[in-house]
């Protein structure tokens, strides 16, 4: 592909994006971030990029630290005049707050999306947005990709015998039914009512599950609270093994205790976001997005199409 794509990685997706470097048969490119000493982050690119198609692969998880070292990075290629910019973010962080849904309340994943086109970004790529409509925040071209191919594969190969994709809320129904579609089953759905930021209620469960085995899909796994409350309500009506997966393991809070207590036959989570070794347990599978975004990587480099890669 010749020299001009180059790939660089910020501290939060070091490992991953030396993943999608090996894919595509190069190397992570040379940048260094240094802080001073109060703690403001400096960044330099140790080679040239100049009339380069440069992409940054950073995930925006907590603490916000690693959203401000993207914004830098973006900054620094655009000074060093690369001639296209991709913002590579496999968590987009702050796409909870998509709309208004009270009173004198921010909408931050609007706020991302114009500080990351600010900052320099000619385009972005990301994967599993909290809520599509996101997309439309941006006034840049953003490519979208899906972890489902790549998860619904891996349960597809496990043969699990009356199988029920379950939904943990309304909003998640779309991405259960991809499941539902990809593995051949029933879908069943979660009416789940949230008081407040990380408590969730369950409180109806639409569809069969009794003997059944079941998988809970979700976007983010943040503490937990709802694989929990779900994984109780559906022992109650009588299901066998229960099984989830999700794109964003942020596993916050008391996530590790929740699932526990689930009582998971197995998690399977993406690599969009380091799992730190003491958080991984005997259940956990991790599997990696870096093949998906390298092939998206090389068909934006040739200007070619990425919805390819999900038909």
């Amino acid at each position: 592909m010749g020299n001009s794509l180059k790939i660089f990685a910020g501290s939060a997706s070091r490992i991953l994006a030396e993943k999608m470097a090996n894919h595509l048969d190069m190397m992570v490119g040379e940048s260094t971030m240094e802080r001073f000493k109060d703690g403001e982050m400096s960044v330099k690119y140790e080679e040239n990029i100049r009339g380069c198609d440069v992409f940054i692969v950073q995930s925006t998880y907590p603490p916000a630290d690693h959203f401000m070292e993207l914004l830098i990075m973006l900054d620094a290629a655009r000074r060093s005049s690369a001639r296209r910019i991709t913002a590579v973010i496999p968590y987009f962080g702050y796409a909870r707050q998509d709309r208004k849904d009270q009173p004198r309340v921010a909408i931050t994943a609007k706020l991302v999306a114009n500080l990351i086109r600010t900052a320099g970004a000619d385009r972005v790529l990301t994967m599993d947005l909290h809520a599509p409509q996101i997309q439309g925040f941006f006034d840049i071209p953003l490519d979208h990709l899906y972890s489902s191919p790549i998860l619904a594969e891996y349960f597809r190969k496990r043969h699990i015998k009356d199988l029920v994709v379950l939904s943990p809320d309304i909003g998640g129904v779309k991405m259960a039914r991809a499941y539902a579609k990809r593995l051949d089953a029933p879908l069943a759905i979660v009416d789940k009512r949230r008081e407040k930021a990380n408590v969730a209620e369950v409180m109806h469960l639409i569809g069969e599950v009794k003997d059944k085995n079941i998988l809970i899909v979700d976007d983010i796994v943040d503490t937990a609270g709802t694989i929990y409350k779900a994984a109780q309500r559906l022992k109650e009506e009588g299901a066998k093994n229960i099984y989830a997966a999700c794109t964003h393991p942020l596993l916050s809070g008391e996530a590790i205790e929740n699932i526990t207590k689930a009582g998971l036959a197995e998690f399977v989570a993406m690599d969009t976001i380091p799992i730190p070794p003491e958080k991984k347990r005997k259940n956990f599978t991790i599997l990696s997005v870096a093949n998906l975004f390298a092939n998206a990587i090389k068909r934006i480099h040739n200007e070619e199409s990425i919805s390819i890669l999900f038909d």
